[in-house]
């Protein structure tokens, strides 16, 4: 179930919501219904594999009691450890990489040795298993306490609004939030109000950029035999990519963000401007935080992170994380590549000290997004032979010719997108926000003290318009 329809927004939510606030006298009854809803939201989409998720959840509370219970005992915790990665990895493992496996073994082999099995991606694999993992791997460590109560493990497991796509949240961060969370009116109108943003950038700015990097991507492909995409479309179609992985991905977060705000909770920020970086190592800490914190916490730190004596082990951490940051976005070599072009940037922006050697801060920014741009382009392709022909588009390398009319069609026709889209990727519209919103007493302030909600319902009610009419309406991160 998507956030961005009518189902959620019309018929889910408001009876989640009317349920959870009659239940106001009993914050238990209050986790019991979010925990149902959750499943039950899952379970729209993926009625069969919600009994994974479901078991997940049984076997990550179990493991989690069994290493409290044998804390004395070393090696039977170490075991019980072990046990519980494996079981969980293995999960993604075969759900999300054992085709790809298969097939990458016959190719080499020259021979095919085992059919692949059918099965589709259940939804969220991937971020509820880092968090069911995450859990295990903190009451191990002692980070946080065993939770003896499987519907609390269940609901920070299963909470809807983060359930699919992130943020993924530490239980160390919400277990005080999931027992004594304060609601309030406050709350609940700036969680709705981040809610129609997020909305709203899905839906108006996304969504437009879907539709150009798609058509100018599948044109690449179709180029491979009839149509060469001349470099000015095929920068059009990266730079739209660009915009629409952030603005896809970010309004997620915003919208969760916002939903766990209108049932009391508050989770992490998930970006933070990553369009405004001047490195590629600052880019990584502004985009997908909770991911970038995860692999930092769980793998790069316990391989000795930075700190380590041997230059070359640094290099080992490293190229660990990269490779499996590109490995857990999908099962494909333009994933591995994509963690690999990342890894190259960053680690030679961390032996060439490039902070400490580069104060030009406009040469900075352009190098950043330059390389950001071309690892959207590895990532947006199907596979590696789409991924070269369009890098060899976009440099002019197919004599495709450098002109296009069809390009400065599509930014004619989307110029006000353009522009929205770039001046949100800055922080101007939030500390305009913040300046207006400071002033409460001020002429200024008044008026945007009235402003606000009625720009918020104006934009939710386009927003149900675009809805309403059947616009293109792809998530890209549903596939990971």
């Amino acid at each position: 179930m998507l956030f961005s329809s009518i189902v959620f927004l019309f018929y889910f939510l408001p009876i989640v919501i009317f349920v959870y606030y009659s239940l106001s006298f009993s914050r238990l009854l209050q986790n019991i219904w979010l925990f149902i809803s959750s499943i039950l939201f899952y379970a729209w989409g993926e009625p069969i594999y919600v009994l994974i998720m479901l078991f997940s959840i049984l076997f990550n509370t179990l493991f989690g009691f069994l290493i409290e219970k044998n804390r004395e005992e070393k090696k039977t915790v170490k075991i019980l450890l072990v046990v519980a990665c494996c079981m969980n990895l293995g999960l993604l493992v075969v759900f999300k990489y054992l085709n790809f496996i298969i097939e990458n073994v016959e190719k080499t082999l020259g021979q095919d040795l085992l059919s692949t099995v059918e099965m589709s991606l259940p939804i969220g694999i991937s971020f509820f298993t880092f968090q069911a993992l995450s859990y295990v791997i903190d009451v191990y460590r002692g980070k946080t306490k065993v939770e003896k109560n499987p519907f609390y493990v269940g609901l920070y497991i299963s909470f809807f609004p983060q359930l699919i796509a992130g943020p993924i949240i530490q239980y160390n961060n919400i277990v005080n939030q999931i027992r004594n969370r304060k609601s309030s009116w406050r709350k609940f109108s700036v969680g709705a109000c981040r809610f129609v943003t997020g909305l709203g950038k899905k839906l108006l700015l996304a969504n437009n950029f879907a539709i150009m990097a798609d058509n100018i991507f599948n044109w690449s492909t179709i180029g491979q035999q009839s149509y060469e995409v001349p470099v000015m479309l095929a920068w059009l179609g990266a730079i739209s990519y660009t915009l629409q992985i952030f603005f896809d991905f970010s309004a997620y977060s915003d919208m969760a963000i916002g939903l766990g705000l209108m049932f009391g909770f508050k989770f992490e920020e998930n970006f933070n401007y990553p369009y405004i970086s001047k490195s590629m190592t600052e880019f990584w800490r502004r985009w997908h935080i909770s991911l970038s914190t995860w692999f930092r916490e769980y793998v790069y730190f316990p391989l000795g992170g930075s700190r380590v004596k041997s230059k070359d082990k640094v290099v080992r951490n490293l190229f660990v994380v990269w490779i499996l940051t590109g490995m857990w976005h999908g099962a494909n070599w333009t994933f591995l590549f994509w963690g690999m072009w990342n890894f190259i940037f960053i680690l030679a922006e961390h032996f060439l000290h490039y902070h400490k050697n580069n104060s030009h801060k406009i040469s900075m920014h352009v190098y950043t997004m330059f390389i950001v741009t071309c690892g959207w382009v590895l990532f947006k392709a199907t596979d590696l032979y789409q991924a070269g022909r369009y890098f060899m588009n976009m440099f002019g390398l197919n004599n495709n010719g450098f002109y296009s009319d069809l390009a400065l069609v599509f930014l004619k026709e989307n110029i006000l997108w353009f522009v929205l889209g770039i001046i949100l990727c800055t922080p101007i519209a939030r500390k305009t926000n913040f300046l207006l919103a400071d002033r409460k007493m001020s002429f200024m302030g008044s008026i945007y003290n009235i402003a606000y909600p009625i720009a918020m319902t104006m934009l939710f009610i386009i927003c149900v318009a675009y809805l309403a009419r059947g616009t293109y309406n792809p998530f890209i991160y549903f596939n990971f």
